[in-house]
């Protein structure tokens, strides 16, 4: 049922080359005698490894991130080709599986991941030192695996990640979702849970968006439903960001987002998800509207359009704190907890990045995880870096290696090198302008690196293993991860 519903992902795709930052020059020249393995798990997905002759210890796990429902799913080992070249030139091995299932597959790639590294252990030597590193949803299941399997790995990279976690990824785009039905499409039809047709939700939910745009009342719900979805007015990442009170053109990328990333997750592919948990695992009991919208970054612009529009704020948040609430299941929302939410024990370097403009997963996600992390006392083994560029996952090859090269410095020194946006920067630029750049399209735009002195706001739905409700829950031993603990 999937197959009728387009791939939808950020217009310009970083495709460009990811180099790790060595002590010693590193070289493109070819790498001979790679030793490739591949082959099939117990559950059906597949591994792909690759071990070159001079291999210098270092084990790469790459967790790759969301495939589509009933689109191709190959075993990958690393984010792009050219990454693959240098990497492999430079000694690193690299792993990667396919995971068994496509969609929101936590459950599957955890285990699976694992299993490619006992694999890897029965046709090569112990590796000295296992790095996991992922983009995205391979985020999320990068900072799963290190919190499962601590004893597997020596450092992380999560990228563009869903730190987050699950409960509180779809709680939040619950809230988003649920606002835009309720103001924009109420008694169309359009299903925010339990969604029982999703190519045809999705096609609901895409007719009552574009009429919505040609009006400014309209553009007003838009811009109130992404604002409490965090969802930046920022799109693409070959311009500027509009200023801050550019609220017209803030929203109009905000409906890009919308139009042709966010809405086929929360409208359709939210069904995939409903399906493995067996239930809806999101619920909205509970949650102030009002309060929601005063703590997110994108008030300011809310109240302009709504004035702009002659629409009254305060009726529209009255009409959604009244709307009957949706309750979650139990057990789906035992099964978002399991894959996955945080508890913060971290017990080695971790350093995350993110593009402050990302629709996709936005950069509030690294509060959250900042927030469980601190609650847990852990704070010194985690470092995060922002790139000032719209775009998921947009980060330039020069990017990605300055990060990289301070993560291997800590692990190297014992101690954080400078890891502040100058540092980072003054990393990336040295590089030269064969690595900063990134791919749009088919173009090679030469892009100077962005690291910015950022502190992303909170996140606005929250959940965690210091949750309320999770301390409630373990009175009755159900919920949030007490085997994690």
């Amino acid at each position: 049922m999937y197959r009728t519903i387009r791939h939808c992902a950020p217009r310009f795709i970083l495709a460009a080359a990811m180099l790790l930052l060595l002590s010693l020059p590193l070289t493109a020249s070819a790498q001979t005698g790679i030793t490739t393995r591949t082959g099939s798990l117990p559950d059906g997905a597949t591994f792909l490894i690759e071990v070159p002759a001079s291999w210098n210890g270092t084990l790469l796990l790459y967790s790759h991130g969301y495939v589509v429902p009933g689109a191709p799913n190959p075993a990958k080992d690393v984010g792009d080709p050219a990454t693959r070249q240098f990497l492999l030139a430079n000694g690193f091995a690299l792993a990667g599986s396919s995971y068994a299932t496509t969609g929101w597959a936590i459950h599957e790639a955890l285990p699976d991941q694992i299993e490619v590294l006992d694999t890897f252990n029965t046709m090569f030597p112990k590796p000295q030192r296992t790095i996991a590193w992922g983009h995205s949803l391979g985020g999320i299941i990068t900072a799963g695996l290190i919190q499962r399997f601590p004893e597997r790995f020596d450092a992380a990279l999560p990228m563009c990640g869903v730190l987050a976690g699950g409960v509180g990824t779809w709680n939040q785009a619950l809230d988003s979702a649920f606002a835009f039905q309720q103001l924009l499409g109420f008694g169309s039809g359009l299903q925010v849970v339990n969604i029982t047709a999703p190519g045809a939700n999705l096609t609901i939910s895409e007719g009552l968006l574009a009429a919505a745009q040609a009006t400014p009342q309209g553009r007003a719900r838009i811009a109130l439903s992404a604002a409490l979805g965090d969802t930046p007015g920022w799109f693409s990442p070959v311009a500027p960001e509009p200023a801050a009170d550019d609220f017209t053109a803030r929203e109009l990328n905000q409906f890009e987002w919308l139009q042709q990333v966010d809405f086929p997750f929360v409208f359709a592919f939210r069904a995939e998800l409903e399906f493995r948990a067996h239930g809806n695992g999101s619920w909205n009991t509970g949650v102030d509207y009002e309060k929601q919208l005063a703590r997110s970054a994108d008030l300011a612009e809310v109240k302009a359009l709504y004035e702009q529009a002659g629409l009254s704020l305060d009726a529209d948040l009255d009409t959604l704190n009244r709307a009957s609430r949706i309750s979650a299941d139990a057990g789906a929302t035992e099964y978002l907890e399991q894959n996955i939410i945080f508890n913060g024990q971290l017990h080695f370097p971790v350093l995350s990045i993110h593009t402050e403009g990302d629709g996709l997963v936005s950069v509030q996600n690294e509060s959250a995880y900042r927030d469980t992390v601190g609650d847990a006392h852990n704070s010194r083994l985690l470092r995060q870096a922002f790139v000032h560029r719209a775009g998921h996952c947009t980060f330039t090859p020069a990017e990605t290696v300055s990060a990289l090269g301070k993560l291997l410095d800590r692990l190297n020194t014992g101690e954080w090198p400078n890891v502040d946006d100058e540092a980072l920067n003054s990393s990336a630029a040295a590089l030269g302008p064969g690595l900063n750049i990134f791919f749009a399209g088919q173009t090679i735009v030469p892009t100077p690196p962005a690291f910015s002195d950022f502190k992303p706001q909170t996140y606005l739905r929250p959940f965690d293993v210091f949750d309320d409700r999770c301390q409630e829950s373990e009175q009755g031993g159900n919920h949030c991860l007490v085997a994690d603990r």
